[in-house]
């Protein structure tokens, strides 16, 4: 046994386990791919203050959970606690906004990393897919990635999740609730350091998990009842979209996503079976983003989904997925002509599109039959000297027990009839 544990609030992923994250991020990546989205990849760290300034410098994200280091020439980077930030990065850094075709519709999939208090649900190292529409400033888009969001778990087969939606507003009617939510904040029993975040981003208090808070925030004034007509119109148009698409959401007041660029539209994906970290996915619109990081204008819209959650939530719901065989056939060779022969026709059989094994190492029969039963293959090719010698190699059916000679030659047309 390694001396060498994985880090803290970490997990190694691992087979067979790991093929069920991977038709996670297939299935949530493939409704993106058929809208329009393309596939980005950033750095796994980036410099501190693209974070700093874009997710905000009050947020828990930046003050106590990014992990920041400095390099050996100075500079000042962080591993990436989320991807908004540095996918908008990317894009204006390539100049993807001036190629004449708004929105830019990017998707991608990675690892993040916040340093955080472990718990199932919450880890230090997670996986996500997310989703960005870069450069309009449209309801239907808001509408489209929700809708799109929803479509990726129903075709996982999940059925007990909520979508809460809700407007934070915009840099015209966010101001003049800023104020009356701070005038509320001022009069309650709040530590200094909650107290400090409300006069930075009053917002971030709504957003406290502390039941010591929360307690204190049901006469809080809502964000809705200061919106501004254009964005009250916009929120309605989000609404009326997505309810003409047949997706279910409920209206969420209190709903602050825990990052300081969202405006407007703000939504989240909450399942009630995963307990205190119900949370899946969530996202919004960050129209002034780009700005703060140095770019020029470009509304935009996204969203990321856990994968760790997502997994969480499948196993909540008893859900399996229909994943694919990870080897279909598989080779037992007796005798080294029979390794030849039978490695090639493995050879084949993957260049053909089917998932093939080998009885490596020598093995006997007996555990060479037993490594095919471990493997889940439906088929096993059995071929020793005798068998070589008259043309055939036997296929035997592994489910039901039947074993045929099969002409060497046509060992492999024989399979892809049978596998289809």
């Amino acid at each position: 046994m390694s001396t060498f544990k994985a880090p803290k609030g970490t997990y190694d992923l691992i087979p067979p386990d790991s093929a069920t994250f991977l038709a996670v991020r297939e299935a949530i990546a493939a409704p993106l791919r058929n809208s329009g989205y393309g596939y980005i990849e950033t750095p796994g760290f980036e410099n501190v203050e693209l974070f700093a300034r874009g997710v905000g410098e009050s947020t828990d994200i930046v003050t106590k959970e990014m992990y920041a280091f400095e390099t050996k020439g100075g500079d000042r980077l962080a591993l990436r606690p989320e991807g908004t930030a540095s996918v908008l990065r990317a894009a204006l850094e390539a100049n993807l906004h001036k190629a004449g075709n708004l929105p830019v519709k990017l998707w991608y999939s990675g690892s993040y990393y916040r340093y955080e208090r472990p718990q199932k649900g919450r880890y230090r190292h997670f996986s996500q897919v997310g989703a960005e529409a870069i450069g309009a400033e449209d309801p239907a888009l808001d509408a489209e990635l929700i809708i799109l969001a929803d479509q990726a778990y129903r075709s996982l087969g999940l059925s007990n999740f909520r979508i809460l939606l809700n407007s934070l507003g915009d840099k015209e009617c966010r101001p003049v609730y800023r104020t009356a939510l701070q005038d509320f904040l001022r009069g309650l029993d709040l530590d200094e350091d909650t107290l400090r975040r409300a006069e930075i981003n009053p917002l971030r208090v709504l957003d406290d998990k502390r039941e010591s808070v929360q307690k204190q925030l049901g006469e809080a004034p809502l964000l809705r009842d200061y919106l501004c007509d254009a964005c009250k119109a916009y929120h309605e148009e989000v609404r009326e979209l997505i309810t003409a698409a047949g997706v279910a959401f409920e209206d969420d007041p209190k709903l602050v996503r825990g990052l300081d660029y969202y405006t407007r539209t703000t939504f989240e994906f909450v399942h009630d079976g995963l307990g205190s970290q119900s949370a899946v996915g969530g996202g919004g619109r960050y129209d002034g983003l780009s700005e703060m990081i140095g770019g020029p204008a470009l509304p935009s819209v996204g969203w990321a989904l856990g994968v760790d959650r997502t997994v969480l939530a499948l196993e909540a719901e008893g859900v399996e997925l229909e994943l694919p065989d990870t080897t279909s056939v598989f080779a037992v060779p007796l005798g080294e002509e029979a390794r030849r022969v039978l490695f090639a026709k493995v050879t084949e059989l993957r260049k053909n599109g089917i998932a093939a094994d080998f009885a490596y190492g020598g093995k006997g029969l007996k555990g060479a039959m037993k490594n095919a039963n471990r493997s889940g293959a439906r088929y096993t090719i059995v071929a020793g000297e005798r068998d070589l010698a008259e043309g055939v190699v036997q296929l035997k059916d592994m489910e039901s027990g039947e074993q045929t000679a099969v002409g060497v030659n046509e060992i492999v047309a024989k399979l892809e009839a049978r596998l289809g």
